[in-house]
């Protein structure tokens, strides 16, 4: 559907700019890197104030499933504001708000939703996980939280506290209960926390885990729960191999710890399936929704078992808890999602994505890993040149890991897992000679048990440089991972195969020249396979 023209007007973008500069708080981040005004948006494509047009892959940080103002969800919200019906209800009960609960429930893990109970939140996720962590104290009687490295779920106290990057740039939210949390290692094949990526890097993790739960003396009482994201957003599009995730399901549930899942951005069709925890069959305790529930408008739930609901009338409330046009849209999002298989459909174009960037990676080794899950795509951008780290068994030259002659069977002889991609790496068998180990989400051959080189130092003043390449042809990327050095991808699950040809047209013209204007490439590039062509003012693009 086409957009109404925009007259071009740089001054009055100008303008609003430099006002928003001096009035907004300096914790204001996506409109330092991104200086557009939008006034438009449909679909993927959204319009500036001053008449450019743009593919949008930040989709607002992936709370828009069905991209900007999609009719379903417009529908939905008039349907409501046309009946005069309340907008803000507190918790009591309505038509929408049912509606919302049964779809919601028909696209839950089936054990889960079976005996499931939902707990409205105020209409952030951060929220919700603050009402999860709540939620599992109060049902246990226990304080202790595991969490891993590389996490983010929110920016209140008790969440930040559960992330990774707490403190963040030397900020400690005030209240944070950060000794109460203890950290694991996430399995992070390119940056494998154990120096040996693959398999054996995933194994060494959930070991780690299971031994420190064991250990009177491993500083880890027994915790009211475990927090986890299935696939690691502002870490760095880093997806949890489904194996260890299983594993993880047996070492909570083997000692009463209830498994939180933190679905806020892997929801609703994602990472190709409607839920994250869907690809590995986990079903966990309780699982923090927001984002793209709410079909673009604020909303987040907590879903849990019935037996943890022990907590009393008003322990955890909020005034905006009622949203009525929040819910009518993510009902109309959901059953949209969920009816014409969108999650399916973003496995699909997910990984053609991954295949297209991988081939694009070979020979720029400033490319260091292409990874992802359905459309959470994930390039991270390092600097060759500052060499690699070499030793026994250890590649010189950064081109992924190679196999380990003297590895060992997995800790207590248990089932490997399912690797994570690890681009150019040359593979053995599974300990003992048995079958190879599944593939990785997204394709690919899957890491054996290998040891991996040092990855390249990352390099996020590239990555900054390959964002306002983008900005300048026309897309919108954001950046995430350990030093922002990352591009992520989170396109509509409404994106077209046009649309997906143009972003990835887009993207890799902006990193060659991203590439060659820093001077950082340490071999020739290939040519270009086209000159970059300026953005259509078309409807699509």
């Amino acid at each position: 559907m086409a957009l109404a023209a925009v007259p071009g007007d740089g001054g009055a973008t100008q303008g609003i700019l430099r006002r928003q500069a001096l009035r907004e708080s300096a914790a204001r981040t996506y409109a330092r890197a991104l200086p557009i005004v939008p006034v438009r948006a449909r679909g993927m494509t959204v319009e500036g104030a001053d008449g450019r047009r743009y593919l949008d892959c930040l989709s607002g940080a992936g709370a828009l499933a069905l991209g900007h103002n999609h009719p379903v969800v417009l529908d939905a919200i008039r349907a409501v504001l046309d009946s005069e019906a309340p907008l803000q209800v507190l918790d009591l009960a309505t038509p929408v708000k049912d509606a919302f609960t049964d779809e919601l429930f028909a696209t839950l893990p089936p054990g889960l939703a079976s005996s499931a109970r939902v707990q409205f939140c105020g209409p952030a996720g951060t929220d919700a996980v603050e009402a999860a962590l709540k939620l599992v104290r109060t049902a246990t009687g226990r304080d202790g939280l595991l969490a891993f490295s590389g996490a983010y779920h929110g920016m209140t106290a008790g969440a930040l506290a559960a992330s990774g990057g707490a403190p963040a740039d030397g900020v400690m939210a005030a209240g944070v209960a950060a000794a109460d949390v203890t950290r694991l290692p996430f399995p992070y094949d390119y940056r494998c926390p154990f120096g040996v990526g693959g398999e054996r890097g995933a194994e060494l993790a959930a070991h780690w885990a299971e031994k420190l739960l064991d250990d009177p003396k491993g500083g880890a009482p027994h915790p009211a729960g475990m927090i986890l994201e299935p696939v690691q957003g502002e870490g760095g599009v880093i997806p949890a191999p489904d194996g260890w995730l299983r594993r993880m399901r047996e070492i909570t549930a083997a000692r009463s710890v209830p498994l939180i899942a933190d679905e806020v951005q892997t929801g609703v069709g994602r990472t190709g399936a409607f839920w994250a925890v869907d690809h590995s069959g986990v079903e966990p305790d309780v699982m923090v929704l927001s984002k793209a529930i709410g079909g673009g408008l604020p909303l987040a739930v907590v879903v849990y078992r019935e037996d943890l609901d022990v907590w009393p009338p008003g322990a955890h409330a909020g005034t905006f808890r009622g949203n009525q046009l929040a819910m009518a849209a993510g009902a109309a999002t959901l059953a949209h999602v969920r009816q014409n298989n969108l999650a399916e459909r973003a496995a699909t174009v997910g990984g053609r994505m991954l295949e297209r960037l991988r081939r694009f990676a070979a020979g720029r080794p400033q490319i260091g890993d292409v990874r992802g899950r359905g459309l959470m795509i994930g390039v991270e951008l390092v600097a060759p040149e500052a060499g690699f780290a070499t030793g026994a068994g250890v590649a010189p030259t950064g081109a992924g890991p190679v196999a380990n002659p003297d590895h060992e069977e997995a800790p207590g002889g248990t089932t490997p897992y399912e690797a994570s991609p690890c681009e150019a790496s040359r593979y053995e068998a599974s300990p003992g000679g048995g079958a190879p180990y599944e593939a990785s989400p997204g394709g690919g051959a899957p890491c054996a048990d290998a040891v991996c080189t040092a990855a390249p130092p990352a390099a996020p003043a590239l990555a900054a440089a390959v964002q306002q390449e983008c900005l300048r042809r026309g897309l919108i990327v954001e950046l995430g991972g350990r030093h922002g050095a990352v591009i992520r991808l989170l396109p509509p699950l409404t994106i077209t195969d046009e649309q997906t040809e143009a972003v990835l047209d887009r993207l890799t013209d902006a990193l060659d020249a991203s590439i060659r204007t820093a001077g950082t490439h340490s071999r020739e590039l290939p040519p270009t396979a086209a000159p970059f062509v300026p953005p259509s003012t078309g409807d699509h693009r």
